[in-house]
């Protein structure tokens, strides 16, 4: 059991695997979550050769300073984000301005709303647990972790994961959006690295339109997927290669 190192005592985050994970070990526990109220994610240390496993092998998790994904609105939520990454700064030249507006083009500075959630024929489970089984592949160090936690999005904050922190700190909000995206695009949390997140979409976008919607949200949750991203770094490039993707990684600087 891994319980926090700091705040108000002892809080309990997860319970971590001595040894690696397997897929069929996911899966079976993706199954019994139902039952067990424990939602399994796979871990990876901050340093494959750390055989301690920081950061979480070490109690370095904060689960008391996270809120409640249910207490934010995902929708004012990225909306915000939007704002605060698209913003021009007044010490700005024109130059500098025009560069930022246009890898949010075509949208801008305009948040242009929420992305409509999609029906599929994937069943989201099936497709968590698949991914889980190519996540794996190569990973010898990836840990297993059970959270008591309703869903994958809300296990992000339960288990202290802090991987959005240079963005904010209250991994919570983040969880809210996934929280979302779970109803909206079937999607699965199936992996954490110590910045990472590891989702499998059973509903992702089918053409461009859409594709462009679902980046903007991306982009609003995770600047860095596009800024720091494959060139060229638009979200137009960035919604090409959503189109009928099933998996989506999320990593911040």
């Amino acid at each position: 059991m891994i319980t926090s190192d700091e705040g108000d005592g002892d809080v309990q985050a997860l319970w971590l695997s001595d040894g690696p994970a397997t897929a069929e070990l996911w899966t079976r526990a993706h199954a019994e979550h139902t039952r067990s109220g424990l939602w399994p994610l796979l871990l990876d240390a901050l340093d494959p050769s750390d055989e301690a496993f920081r950061p979480r092998g070490y109690g370095e998790v904060y689960p008391e300073q996270m809120s409640a994904p249910a207490d934010d609105d995902p929708a004012r939520l990225l909306a915000q984000w939007w704002a605060a990454y698209t913003s021009v700064d007044e010490d700005d030249d024109m130059l500098d301005a025009e560069a930022r507006l246009a890898v949010t083009a075509p949208f801008g500075r305009n948040w242009p709303g929420l992305a409509s959630g999609r029906e599929t024929a994937t069943h989201p489970d099936q497709l968590a647990a698949d991914f889980a089984r190519a996540f794996l592949a190569g990973r010898p160090q990836t840990r297993l972790g059970l959270v008591a936690a309703a869903s994958g999005a809300e296990a992000l904050a339960v288990a202290g994961w802090s991987g959005p922190c240079n963005y904010g700190s209250d991994t919570a909000k983040f969880s809210a959006v996934v929280r979302d995206w779970e109803h909206r695009f079937g999607a699965r949390v199936v992996a954490v690295g110590f910045s990472t997140l590891h989702l499998a979409i059973a509903a992702p976008p089918a053409d461009g339109h859409e594709a462009l919607l679902v980046a903007a949200e991306h982009f609003a949750f995770c600047p860095d997927n596009v800024w720091q991203g494959s060139r060229p770094c638009t979200l137009a490039a960035y919604a090409e290669r959503l189109i009928d993707a099933p998996v989506r990684e999320f990593w911040w600087d």
